[in-house]
């Protein structure tokens, strides 16, 4: 079959997948895949050339020229950008590193992948508080946190927000602290017209399904150090210098420890035709939220039943979800309300993953904190979950049928 037929018959499956979804359902992504990028795809699959090559390259050109980073290196998935970044912290090439048992602060509202590489690199995390109204750690917080220990702080950009960058980074700047912004939820949201993910000396970022753009899998990380950015580079691909010297691009000469986090130029394609379009698609999801917000405080069964999460001031966001926090009221039925909802085809994730430090494997690992001090990160949990905003513009039937479901939480 000719890749002309080829295209063909991927569209046709593409539209007919369309027609055929009348039936009302909500998921976290609404056709994530363009016939563009389905398109972008094939003309990789059919070249023969899978794995990373001069696609991935271009990708990473032009995602470090919008973003307004010097460097950018695609990965597999935004977990492994997080753990290049710490690894690189530690690494023996870099003239001024962090050594086994530094500490690095932590918000207890994270996921699996922003803490474990903290512990993988020999770091000792430290859990911190979240802000209540923002999910991120905010300055207050860090300074009262930090001790003489302190080498590094993980900020993760919840759900496209984030806190007050610039005085982070000045005042981490100041104590000589290392700053890794985990944007991995926050392409495309600018802080006083700058990028998050571009304030910390590494920033991190993830192209999975349901996020501002979706590869399937794959991330990048960014930074403004051509030092940091040879070593990501050999961390990146089995410990080599191919990509550091040229001289060696045919020869295994292995300057460094490594891993293999190399994404495929297939998912790099699909990558660079969405991030293209993340404008528009920005545009149409904070449209989305609007409405909907909109429809609920107008509706007649609007009765206080969600607080809803507020932008940090001075931040142009880039939402992939919507979050909302139940009336404390009603906190003991979440669950079965969250089952209605799914049941109802409405899906729904918890914010990150919650407070993580309810999770078992932090009793195995023995990693110690002290759950008084984590009370924000506690009620995000208890009382917040998010459901999906689509790239398309959602219909007045559909706003209607999601406001009716939602507001029927104080029914259970």
């Amino acid at each position: 079959m000719k890749y002309q037929q080829k295209l063909k018959l991927i569209k046709k499956l593409y539209s007919d997948k369309i027609k055929k979804s009348k039936k009302f359902s909500y998921p976290l992504l609404t056709d994530g895949y363009s016939p563009s990028d389905l398109q972008e795809a094939t003309k990789v699959l059919v070249s023969g050339r899978l794995t990373m090559s001069n696609i991935t390259k271009k990708f990473e050109s032009y995602f470090a020229k919008k973003i307004g980073s010097k460097y950018a290196l695609m990965v597999n998935s935004g977990s492994s950008a997080n753990l290049l970044a710490l690894y690189c912290l530690i690494n023996p090439y870099r003239k001024k590193r962090l050594k086994k048992g530094d500490e690095c602060l932590v918000p207890a509202l994270c996921w699996s992948t922003s803490l474990w590489p903290v512990v993988q690199a020999g770091l000792k995390p430290v859990f911190v508080d979240v802000n209540l109204k923002t999910f991120t750690l905010d300055l207050e917080t860090i300074k009262k946190n930090i001790t003489s220990k302190t080498k590094a702080v993980m900020i993760l950009n919840v759900l496209g927000n984030c806190s007050e960058m610039d005085k982070i980074k000045n005042f981490l700047n100041k104590k000589k602290i290392y700053l890794i912004e985990d944007s991995c939820e926050a392409l495309g949201s600018k802080y006083k017209n700058r990028h998050l993910g571009t304030f910390g000396d590494f920033g991190t970022y993830s192209f999975y399904y349901s996020h501002q753009i979706t590869a399937g899998e794959g991330g990048m990380i960014v930074c403004n150090s051509k030092e940091d950015f040879n070593i990501l580079k050999s961390l990146r691909a089995h410990g080599w210098d191919r990509e550091i010297n040229k001289k060696n691009m045919k020869n295994f000469n292995f300057i460094n420890e490594g891993f293999n986090l190399r994404p495929l130029d297939v998912t790099a394609a699909i990558g660079y035709n969405q991030f293209k379009r993340l404008k528009k698609m920005k545009i149409t999801r904070a449209r989305n939220r609007n409405n909907l917000i909109k429809s609920m405080k107008i509706s007649k069964k609007w009765n206080n039943q969600f607080t809803f999460f507020s932008a940090q001031k001075d931040l142009n966001p880039s939402w992939f979800g919507f979050p909302l926090m139940i009336n404390k009221k009603n906190i003991k039925s979440k669950k079965n309300f969250l089952n209605y909802l799914n049941k109802n085809q409405i899906e729904t994730r918890p914010i990150i993953s919650g407070n993580f430090t309810n999770q078992p494997a932090i009793k195995k690992y023995n990693i110690k904190f002290k759950k008084s001090d984590l009370k924000n990160s506690q009620e995000i949990e208890d009382r917040g979950f998010f459901i999906g905003l689509p790239t398309k513009i959602l219909g007045s039937s559909e706003i209607n049928k999601i406001t009716n479901l939602l507001l029927n939480v104080n029914n259970f």
